[in-house]
């Protein structure tokens, strides 16, 4: 009997399974999705201490987890092609699929467990390692995992994955704050970009994967120029794709400001927001790895982000929500979908509120 089919009789019992000793998570995202399944993972080893968990992953997952204490044993880097149609891949790309493939049921793997969000073709990905038991979302149009939820939008993220988890056994349990721990080299990449300072460092983030839920760069300045004037080092953030984002803004500071935006990796930006007394952002990776490393942040968010992606407590995180639903542009509600347009729908939180706040927090 192969090792795939032994396992469809062990499908039928519900919880925690037996004799697991290696678990694929699959989970090729980018940072903040990343950070959301921490509390889950955290969960999952508490439950399978013995087992090997093996991540599948992206190569910056390799570097950032790289003698970081976390749940991750060891990262396996996946093709970036992993679930395009094979009828769209080169020979040479198909020839390499079939052989990460094969690799991949070599493992053996006990456990599957999705968590990344998509449709059918994640799912379709996960059958395709042979795992003894899969786990995760299922999609009407996909083909079906061993365990699985229906996926619902509007949940909020760290949330969903814990869901997952119980599927294979996790007890429910209250939802925690991610959390990552700094290392050495995250502190000494951070240094060599921006040096110690006796004045307290805040960070901007003024980047955003969509363009819509960007706060307006002069807002930024203005926060940033009122903190200064306090005494505050101000830093300006954001991806290699930003640099001109946090350009604009660093302009229209009058008072200087460090623009660091594309000279940190992940692990630099760790080092960097564990030395900072605050981070105020667009709802962005930064976000989630400042609050991880236990600083202190002020959150933009557009109404429906915040229901995904939220801070989950109020003391050392202050979220500032836009109820705006309509395309500046054509007026569309967003909510029924995405006209094209790109701009701002968050362009109506006060920078004079986030400066009131910016200081409580400082001072607290």
């Amino acid at each position: 009997m192969k090792y795939h089919d032994r396992s469809r009789q062990a499908i039928k019992i519900a919880g925690k399974l037996a004799r697991v000793r290696k678990i694929a998570i699959l989970q090729a995202s980018a940072p903040g999705d990343f950070i959301f399944t921490l509390p889950a993972l955290e969960a999952l080893r508490h439950t399978y201490p013995r087992a090997e968990f093996v991540l599948l992953g992206q190569e910056w997952h390799a570097t950032f987890l790289h003698g970081r204490p976390s749940p991750i044993d060891r990262v396996v880097v996946v093709p970036d092609y992993c679930g395009a149609h094979e009828t769209d891949l080169s020979d040479q790309e198909v020839n390499e699929l079939t052989c990460f493939f094969a690799r991949m049921q070599a493992e053996r793997f006990d456990l599957a467990l999705q968590m990344q969000r998509g449709g059918r073709d994640v799912s379709t990905f996960l059958l395709r390692l042979q795992a003894r038991v899969s786990a995760g979302y299922a999609t009407s149009d996909g083909p079906q995992l061993d365990r699985s939820l229906l996926y619902t939008p509007f949940q909020h993220e760290i949330l969903r994955w814990q869901e997952v988890a119980t599927l294979v056994g996790v007890a429910k349990e209250a939802c925690t704050q991610p959390e990552l721990v700094v290392i050495a080299k995250d502190l000494e990449e951070s240094l060599r970009v921006v040096a110690a300072d006796p004045r307290p460092l805040v960070v901007l983030h003024p980047g955003s994967d969509d363009p819509r839920c960007r706060w307006p760069g002069q807002h930024f300045a203005a926060v940033g120029d009122a903190l200064a004037r306090e005494g505050m080092r101000i830093a300006i953030t954001g991806s290699e794709q930003e640099v001109d984002l946090a350009t604009g803004v660093a302009r229209q500071m009058r008072a200087p400001a460090l623009n660091v935006a594309g000279k940190l990796s992940y692990a630099g930006l760790c080092g960097l927001l564990s030395r900072c007394r605050l981070v105020i952002a667009n709802d962005a990776a930064i976000q989630q790895l400042a609050s991880c490393v236990g600083t202190a942040t002020i959150g933009l968010y557009w109404c429906v982000n915040m229901l995904s992606s939220g801070p989950l407590n109020r003391q050392r995180h202050l979220p500032f929500i836009s109820w705006q639903l309509h395309c500046p542009t054509c007026d569309h509600n967003q909510l029924y979908g995405h006209c094209g347009h790109l701009a701002s729908l968050i362009t109506d939180i006060s920078s004079d509120e986030v400066i009131s706040s910016a200081r409580e927090l400082l001072r607290a």
